[in-house]
């Protein structure tokens, strides 16, 4: 039995404290240990559907999909107009996966197996693709906090504007992506665990649970910011992607522990790349159909963050090679910034 399967007892206990209208805290801790489970159910199904399409269907729909429950969670906190909490989920999730996973990762591999090594063209195309989207992340914000800033209807359009670039250079990222790796061969075709219908019900209903759970955790969002004095910020900047990638983040770190670097540097990247290529220009849009567009200006904090982390991240890859203590350095950073962001009012 997976561990996900226990875990999704936690649901109902979420849903329980919900109506029983328990300490805000409570809530938010059960809905986003609720998610866990559910996020990795999400996966699975995702993976399984994906085995019956053939590899290159089932790699696109692994790639849409790849960040389903994190995008579900935001468009919750988007309906809700906790615009700060959709940013901050943003640049956590990029920092988390650059950081943290691939810390985690290259700890875990270098100090069972020393020095390893990986495809450093492949990780350096995907390590540069993140650099640009890092960048073109950055744009609004240097435009409204420059010297002479923009300001009104400008940033919104600017922020659409951005939005259809990203979602742009995915899609050439993807173009170039199948076309440089080929024709998947069958044996390296994974088969399918699950019937093609048991896996379409399990995606559909581990979606609604996700959407369920969702709502459960933003609306605890802004009374545990009363409660507790934590900020929205450091709720969206942490906690939010740990819930939604940690069955994602879990696999990477295990690949790395048995030496499948380029796999676990390919979720790495490629789970950071969905976030910041494909959810946050649904995001924007999504935006437009509510009383409030969100712009994607970041603050200042989380501008050096993001442009720190994918150039350490960057210089980790180039050379194909890594050790764990490459990684400790990346999981110091990383809980450098938390403790800055704890404190962030």
């Amino acid at each position: 039995m997976r561990w996900w399967v226990g875990g999704l007892a936690l649901v109902p206990v979420a849903l329980v404290l919900e109506l029983l209208h328990a300490p805000p805290l409570a809530v938010l801790l059960a809905a986003a240990a609720a998610l866990v489970p559910l996020a990795a159910l999400l996966g699975r199904a995702t993976e399984e559907v994906a085995a019956h399409t053939g590899p290159l269907v089932g790699g696109l729909l692994n790639s849409t999909l790849g960040n389903a429950a994190e995008l579900i969670i935001a468009l919750a906190a988007l309906r809700a107009g906790l615009h700060e909490l959709v940013k901050a989920s943003i640049s956590g999730s990029i920092l988390g996966n650059l950081l943290l996973i691939l810390g985690a990762s290259l700890l875990v591999g270098g100090l069972r197996h020393g020095v390893q090594h990986f495809d450093a063209q492949l990780a350096g195309i995907s390590a540069t693709m993140m650099t640009l989207a890092v960048v073109l992340l950055l744009v609004p914000g240097l435009f409204t906090l420059g010297p002479t800033p923009v300001h009104g209807d400008a940033v919104e359009w600017m922020s659409i504007g951005l939005a259809v670039v990203l979602a742009v250079i995915y899609g050439l990222y993807l173009l170039f992506t199948l076309r440089r790796s080929g024709p998947v061969p069958e044996h390296a075709h994974v088969p399918a665990s699950w019937p093609l219908r048991r896996g379409i019900l399990l995606l559909v209903l581990a979606t609604l649970g996700v959407v369920v759970m969702s709502e459960v955790l933003v609306g605890a969002v802004e009374p545990v910011v009363e409660a507790t004095g934590i900020s929205e910020f450091f709720l969206g900047v942490i906690l939010v992607p740990l819930v939604g990638n940690v069955a994602e983040h879990f696999v990477a770190v295990q690949v790395a522990g048995r030496n499948q670097m380029d796999l676990s540097l390919g979720i790495a990247y490629g789970s950071s790349l969905q976030v910041a290529l494909v959810v946050t220009p649904i995001l924007i849009f999504a935006s437009l159909l509510t009383s409030e567009p969100m712009s994607l200006v970041f603050n200042v904090y989380e501008l050096v963050a993001l442009l720190g982390a994918a150039l350490v991240s960057t210089l980790i890859a180039v050379d194909g090679r890594s050790h764990w203590l490459e990684g400790a350095m990346l999981l110091a950073v990383y809980a450098g910034l938390g403790v800055g962001f704890f404190f962030l009012p």
